[in-house]
């Protein structure tokens, strides 16, 4: 084993996001080396967790979308007064601004990570493009190695002009003693829910947000009704809250005001899974749906449109359908429930479980950072 090592993180925020909480699992998880985290924003909802961890956090209180010289001073002054063996940086602001500002601070060992797929004109912003095709120039000078959540990040980015050398696939891992089957979790939120066992539960877990392409859900739903299939749709997640005029508004468009029920943000996530008979990702772009995993880790099967790594994370244990073509999704959100009445499904559900098991434990994330470190300071 190596000797322990100082990881300096710097992350755009620490918001209730895929790859924040990505970071917060590894902090607390890799006994091996001490962690410092530094936000470019505020605390959001994982700083105070980290904290509470016994995690050094600074949060630079930069505004979205705006760099102050203040905050890269601090930033600065941070990285050059803790002396870290490596700075690790989190998604295109902070690999920028966190690469420019260790390297001035003396600090060689730059590893940076990149947590994005799709970079297209309407479904990136322009100002993320721009600065990801900056960084495509600067990934042979400033970063000794490049970790990428998702296989097809690291296509898209070295087609973009990343080093493809420096690359490096680091898959999410999960806390598999937290995401599990709970029965009693079950029963209990399908009877808060007045979901009957007879019917079929299916459910979202995520923000509202163009690239999640909850239109595309909502007309695959109206399509499945339309062929009489009975079911409850649960939608979780930032802005899944009837006060969301757009969506309420498509949802009662498409007839579906008694199919859908409307629950907000939650943190009980894995009691959600559980009470699920199927997940389904809608998503027009990915890179590493952790939703996915999350739901087989506590035996939920899954559908979902083929972005980013989904197709790798499924496996064969669920449905991958084209992405932006209701009809199609439709059509796999029928065949997962006519599979869900046969024998088999329960040997599914054991196989979604074990899928996560083998490919996406907490530990083995661990050990690819710890990996990545060790060859970033050689």
């Amino acid at each position: 084993m190596s000797d322990s090592r100082r990881i300096l993180h710097v992350i755009t925020g620490l918001g209730n996001g895929g790859a924040e909480a990505v970071l917060y699992r590894l902090c607390l998880s890799d006994k091996q080396n001490s962690h410092i985290v530094i936000s470019l924003m505020d605390l959001g909802y994982y700083g105070s967790k980290l904290l509470a961890a016994n995690v050094d956090v600074h949060a630079l209180d930069m505004p979205r979308g705006r760099v102050t010289m203040r905050g890269l001073a601090k930033l600065w002054n941070l990285i050059r007064t803790a002396r870290p063996d490596v700075v690790q940086t989190w998604m295109y602001h902070a690999d920028l601004l966190g690469g420019l500002a260790a390297r001035l601070a003396g600090v060689k060992s730059v590893v940076w990570g990149i947590h994005h797929t799709v970079l297209e004109p309407g479904k990136s912003k322009s100002e993320t493009i721009m600065i990801a095709r900056l960084l495509a120039r600067l990934s042979h000078f400033i970063p000794r190695q490049i970790t990428a959540c998702a296989e097809k990040s690291v296509v898209v980015h070295a087609a973009l002009g990343y080093k493809a050398e420096k690359m490096v696939v680091v898959p999410n891992g999960y806390d598999l003693q937290n995401f599990m089957y709970d029965e009693q979790q079950r029963a209990a939120l399908r009877t808060s829910w007045n979901v009957d066992k007879s019917v079929p539960l299916l459910g979202m877990v995520s923000r509202y947000d163009p690239q999640k392409d909850h239109a595309n859900l909502i007309k695959a739903l109206a399509e499945l009704k339309k062929s009489g299939q009975r079911f409850c749709c649960l939608l979780v997640g930032s802005g899944m809250v009837a006060e969301n005029a757009e969506l309420s508004e498509r949802i009662a468009h498409a007839g579906l005001q008694s199919e859908i029920m409307l629950l907000g943000p939650r943190h009980d996530i894995p009691a959600v899974m559980s009470a699920l008979d199927l997940h389904v990702l809608s998503s027009s772009a990915e890179a590493f749906p952790n939703v996915l995993a999350e739901a087989m880790a506590c035996g939920t099967p899954c559908v979902t449109t083929d972005v980013g790594d989904a197709a790798l994370i499924v496996g064969d244990t669920g449905w991958v359908t084209p992405p932006n073509n209701a009809a199609a999704l439709a059509k796999s959100m029928g065949l997962a429930l006519a599979a869900r009445q046969t024998g088999d499904w329960d040997d599914r559900k054991r196989r979604a479980r074990q899928r996560v098991e083998q490919n996406f434990s907490l530990d083995r994330m661990v050990a690819g950072y710890q990996g990545v470190w060790n060859r970033a300071v050689v």
